[in-house]
C-alpha cells in the first residue's frame, strides 16, 4: 500500500467514528494538560449533533483538559457510550479523581443514559473508583450494560466503593421502575482478592442479569470463588465466564461446579492457571455431562489435572455439538496420558478441538496429593497472615511514593509486557513500538489470517496509528501491514 493511502486511511479513521454519532480521538496520542489543549476537540464535540459515542482511549488528560471537556458535554443528553480507557497514562494519581468528578457531572447535568463505560486501563486505584462513585449510583448509569474497568488497580477497597456503588445503584433504578441490568463486567488485574470479590458477588446476585463476567488475575482464591459461584447461579443468562489465574483449588472448584448446573446459556468457560486439581475437574466434568448444551469453550489449563481426570472432562464433552475448543495444556497428564487423551477425542471425532498439550508437566510424583492436601488446610491459615503483610507493603509503597511526589497513574517501574490482544482491542502508535521488530510476525500469529474480514479489521487497526511525522512510527506501521497482503 502507498505511504499516501496509509496517511488518508489514517486520518480518515482517526476523526471519525465507525458506527453512526460516534466521535473518536483514539490512539492519537495526544497530551492534553490545558483548556488550550482542547480547544479544537471541544468545538468538535459542541458541533456534534446526537453525539452517542466519544472515544478518547489513547490520549492522555489533565484536569483541566478533562474539566474542558465536560463543559461541552453538558448538553450532550443523547451520548450514552464513553469509551475513555488509556486516559491518564504519567499522570499524577491524585489528577485522576477531579477529572472523572468533572466528566461524571457533565454527564448527569446533561441527562444522559449510559450503556457502556470503559476506563479500562488507567491505574487510578480505589481513588479512581470514588471519582466515579457519584456518576455509578446516579440515573445516569441506570440503563448501563458494559462496565469495564480492567487493569485499574482498584484493589479490595476499591472493589467494594465499586459493588456497593451498583448496589445502590440497583436499589434507586428499581424504585424508579427500571432496575439496574448490567450484562458485561470486565475487572481482570486488580488485585480484588476474596473480600473484592465477595462485595462484587453481592452485586452480581443482586442484579441477575449478567451475561459476560471477566475477573482474571484478581487474587482470588477458594473463599471469592465460592461467592462468585453462589452469586452465578442467580445469572442464568450467563454466557461467558472468565476467572483465568486465580486460585480455585478443589474447594472452589468444587462450588464452581455446582454453580455451572444453572447456567444453560453459558458458551465460554476460562479457569485456565486456576489450580482446580484433579476432583475440582472431575466435578466440572459432571456438570458438562449434566448440562451446558451450547458450550463452545473451555479452558482447564494449568490446573494440575492428571491423566485420569483429563480423560473424564473429555468424555463429558462428547454431546457438546457446539464446541470448538477443549484446553488441557500445561497440566499433568503425562505423556502416555496426553496419547489417550488424543485417542478418546479421535474416537469421538473431536480430535480438531483439543488444543495443544506441549506445555505438559508430566505425571505428578506420587506424594503430591498429600502436598495438595496439607496446601489446603495451611491456605485457611496464611490468608490473615498473607493480606496483613500485603497492606503492610502497600502501605510503605504508597509512602514511598507520597515522599518522593511521583504517584503516577501508570507504574513506570513495572511496565508490562507487550501484548498483541491489548494492541488490536485499542491500537496506539505506543502499543505497536512496544511490539518490538517482530511485530509483524506477532500480529499475524493472532489474526487468522485464512479469514479475510478478520484480516481486513487487523490491517485497519494498524493503518489507524499511521503518523506521517513520526518515522519511527511510520515505518513500524508499514512493516506490520505486511499482514493484510500476505
Amino acid at each position: 500500500m502507498a505511504t499516501d493511502d496509509v496517511a488518508q486511511l489514517a486520518d480518515s479513521l482517526a476523526k471519525t467514528g465507525v458506527e453512526d454519532g460516534e466521535l473518536s480521538y483514539k490512539g492519537q496520542g495526544r497530551k492534553l494538560d490545558d483548556a488550550q489543549s482542547v480547544e479544537e476537540m471541544v468545538k468538535e464535540i459542541q458541533d456534534f449533533e446526537g453525539l452517542q459515542a466519544l472515544r478518547l482511549e489513547g490520549n492522555t488528560v489533565g484536569v483541566e483538559a478533562a474539566q474542558a471537556i465536560a463543559k461541552a458535554l453538558e448538553t450532550k443528553s443523547a451520548l450514552m457510550r464513553c469509551y475513555w480507557s488509556d486516559m491518564f497514562t504519567g499522570r499524577l494519581r491524585s489528577e485522576i479523581p477531579p477529572s472523572l468528578n468533572s466528566l461524571g457531572d457533565a454527564l448527569m447535568l446533561a441527562g444522559a443514559r449510559l450503556t457502556v463505560l470503559d476506563l479500562s486501563d488507567n491505574a487510578f486505584g480505589p481513588d479512581g473508583v470514588k471519582g466515579i462513585e457519584n456518576l455509578l449510583k446516579s440515573s445516569t448509569c441506570y440503563t448501563l450494560q458494559e462496565l469495564r474497568l480492567n487493569n485499574c488497580g482498584m484493589g479490595i477497597g476499591g472493589g467494594k466503593i465499586l459493588a456497593a456503588s451498583l448496589i445502590y445503584n440497583h436499589k434507586r433504578s428499581s424504585a424508579a421502575g427500571s432496575p439496574l441490568s448490567l450484562k458485561v463486567f470486565v475487572a481482570g488485574r486488580n488485585r480484588l482478592e476474596n473480600d473484592g470479590a465477595t462485595a462484587l458477588a453481592q452485586a452480581f446476585k443482586l442484579m441477575g442479569s449478567m451475561e459476560e463476567v471477566h475477573m482474571p488475575q484478581n487474587g482470588i482464591n477458594h473463599a471469592g470463588v465460592t461467592a462468585l459461584a453462589e452469586a452465578m447461579q442467580h445469572n442464568p443468562g450467563l454466557r461467558i465466564l472468565n476467572l483465568n489465574d486465580n486460585t480455585f483449588t478443589e474447594k472452589g472448584a468444587m462450588a464452581m461446579a455446582q454453580a455451572l448446573k444453572h447456567l444453560r446459556s453459558i458458551q465460554v468457560i476460562n479457569f485456565g492457571d486456576c489450580l482446580v486439581r484433579p476432583e475440582g475437574a472431575k466435578a466440572i466434568a459432571v456438570s458438562l455431562s449434566e448440562g451446558l448444551p451450547i458450550l463452545k469453550e473451555l479452558n482447564l489449563s494449568y490446573g494440575e489435572i492428571t491423566e485420569d481426570a483429563a480423560l473424564v472432562v473429555a468424555q463429558a464433552v462428547k454431546d457438546k455439538d457446539q464446541l470448538e475448543k477443549l484446553d488441557l495444556n500445561g497440566n499433568c497428564i503425562g505423556e502416555d496420558g496426553c496419547r489417550a487423551l488424543k485417542v478418546a477425542m479421535e474416537a469421538m471425532n473431536m480430535s480438531e478441538l483439543l488444543g495443544s498439550l506441549s506445555d505438559d508437566e508430566g505425571e505428578p510424583e506420587d506424594d503430591d496429593d498429600e502436598e495438595d492436601e496439607d496446601d489446603d488446610e495451611e491456605e485457611d491459615d496464611d490468608e490473615d497472615d498473607v493480606d496483613e503483610e500485603e497492606v503492610e507493603e502497600e502501605e510503605e509503597e504508597e509512602e514511598e511514593e507520597e515522599s518522593t511526589g511521583n504517584k503516577f497513574s501508570t507504574p513506570q517501574s513495572t511496565p508490562r509486557p507487550p501484548e498483541v490482544s491489548s494492541f488490536l482491542s485499542f491500537p496506539s502508535p505506543d502499543k505497536l513500538l512496544k511490539l518490538g521488530p517482530t511485530r509483524a510476525l506477532l500480529i499475524e500469529q493472532q489474526v487468522d489470517v485464512s479469514d479475510a474480514t478478520k484480516t481486513a479489521e487487523a490491517f485497519l487497526k494498524i493503518a489507524s496509528v499511521y503518523k506521517e511525522d513520526n518515522t519511527e512510527v511510520k515505518n513500524a506501521v508499514l512493516d506490520s501491514i505486511a499482514i493484510a497482503e500476505a
